[in-house]
């Protein structure tokens, strides 16, 4: 009997690399494409938000043109699950492959690399405490990392984090990502790219995250121009949101 499951997945994979693996593309507009939806959210067929690397979308797009929808499919999986242990092993074989690597990208190489297997990925924390013990928590220049004390929120939406980054040069303009991040998982609840460093920018990266994922107790920003503004503030008054800045100098979580 088909497994209606594995069928949802292919869908997902097909709504996300349809217009890329059109074969009438030129290779710099396919990868125009495909760096495009690696950029972002999207739902996946467990309802759940997720990002999808290049090199994953790539491989669909090449199975997709070898085999069509069918290849698409996930196979049916009948070997033994993936033990935790083997996880954890991976994760260090990851880290010591480039030790410039993060716990939390090399745990999202692990969700890619695991997709469509029901797997458990340990969280990024017990993959720190793992290398910690293992005396690979490092710098890449083997210094041990900068300590400023760490915060974690309780749950989901107590506490959003918010910054601008500067990003690459495009037309020979330098783009700014605005973006706010749930501290409890770790998700950028909503961003948004621009040229300035301004008010607009800030608060269209906002409204993305309320939209799509509800009001926060609390936002963490620093004393840059666009987060002490009274747009924010009355944004956060309106909506019963804390608003908090750090004390310069100082980039951890006080009260």
């Amino acid at each position: 009997m088909e497994d209606p499951r594995r069928r949802e997945i292919a869908l997902f994979r097909y709504g996300l690399i349809r217009e890329a693996a059109d074969p009438g593309l030129s290779p710099a507009q396919r990868g125009r494409l495909v760096r495009a939806l690696a950029g972002k959210e999207h739902r996946g067929p467990d309802g759940e938000w997720k990002m999808v690397g290049r090199s994953t979308l790539d491989r669909w797009i090449r199975s997709y043109r070898a085999g069509g929808f069918d290849a698409l499919v996930p196979a049916q999986r009948r070997h033994r699950p993936v033990s935790d242990v083997e996880l954890l092993d991976l994760a260090v074989r990851l880290k010591r492959e480039n030790p410039a690597r993060t716990a939390t990208h090399i745990v999202e190489l692990l969700v890619t690399e695991l997709a469509g297997q029901g797997r458990q990925v340990p969280s990024d924390r017990t993959v720190q405490r793992h290398f910690a013990r293992l005396g690979l928590n490092v710098r890449p220049d083997g210094r041990p990392p900068e300590a400023f004390g760490r915060f974690e929120a309780a749950n989901v939406n107590d506490l959003w984090v918010g910054d601008v980054a500067h990003g690459p040069k495009v037309n020979g303009r330098k783009a700014l990502l605005f973006a706010f991040m749930d501290d409890h998982s770790r998700l950028i609840v909503g961003h948004r790219w621009g040229r300035h460093e301004d008010v607009l920018r800030l608060e269209a990266a906002l409204r993305r995250g309320l939209a799509s994922r509800g009001v926060p107790d609390r936002i963490y920003v620093d004393n840059g121009s666009p987060f002490v503004s009274h747009q924010l503030q009355r944004i956060c008054a309106v909506l019963g949101i804390r608003l908090v800045h750090s004390r310069p100098g100082r980039p951890r979580l006080t009260g």
